[in-house]
């Protein structure tokens, strides 16, 4: 906090004495050039301090003045807190502004890093939220597998129904066989069923496996007798 309010008032200081000078360094009328100077690449035209002529707007890391002035449209502002060790000013980032990937941007400034997200500056961070909707899809008769999956050509991901029936995955690891002996069956006698837990399957996972089984046949009823069959 010292440091920030030490370099405030040099640059408060600084101010006072380029206002002093300013009368001197802009002459009234202007006298530009007839042609414009050629700027190389990514230096605009802008005016000079004075707001006479244009002049090729100086970029990150130059040396610049009150009449050599940075680019703002790239957040740059003149850095005087370097005047103090002899470097002379130079074209730097505003504190107020974020950088996001290399790129900064002016405080309340609404910009998208992504397709997938929307983000705002504000006091040097930066805020975002998401573009693609986040929703779940939980399994239903007529899709039981849904599957998020990237579609050339569009920026957010998309359900689909994935046929189960039709894949054969390629596991990125050896599948070691494992599974629990076949209970006995459900029923004394007749069809009933037993059950394991194995990972015999396409998928290598672990599941209740089920299969019929007769443990022996059951006895036939006895017939009734014709005097029964009477006293119905």
């Amino acid at each position: 906090m010292r440091l920030q309010l030490e370099k405030q008032l040099l640059f408060l200081s600084l101010l006072c004495i380029l206002s002093k000078v300013c009368a001197q360094l802009c002459r009234r009328p202007c006298y530009c050039p007839w042609v414009p100077p050629r700027c190389p690449r990514g230096s605009p035209l802008v005016l000079d301090g004075c707001g006479c002529c244009k002049i090729c707007a100086r970029r990150l890391g130059e040396p610049c003045d009150f009449l050599h002035v940075c680019d703002q449209s790239q957040g740059l502002v003149c850095d005087y807190s370097t005047v103090p060790t002899g470097t002379g000013a130079t074209c730097n980032y505003s504190e107020e502004g974020c950088e996001v990937n290399g790129r900064v941007y002016r405080d309340g400034e609404v910009f998208q890093p992504s397709c997938k997200l929307q983000c705002r500056c504000l006091d040097g961070g930066f805020t975002c939220i998401p573009l693609c909707q986040e929703d779940v899809r939980l399994p239903t008769p007529d899709c039981p597998y849904p599957r998020r999956v990237e579609v050339p050509g569009k920026c957010c991901p998309e359900w689909i129904c994935e046929a189960r029936d039709q894949l054969a995955p390629l596991l990125p690891y050896p599948c070691q066989e494992w599974g629990t002996e076949w209970s006995a069956c459900s029923a004394t006698c007749g069809v009933g069923f037993s059950t394991r837990v194995s990972n015999q399957n396409r998928y290598c996972r672990l599941e209740t496996q089920r299969r019929l089984c007769v443990a022996r046949p059951c006895p036939a009823l006895p017939a009734a007798s014709p005097s029964a069959l009477q006293g119905l």
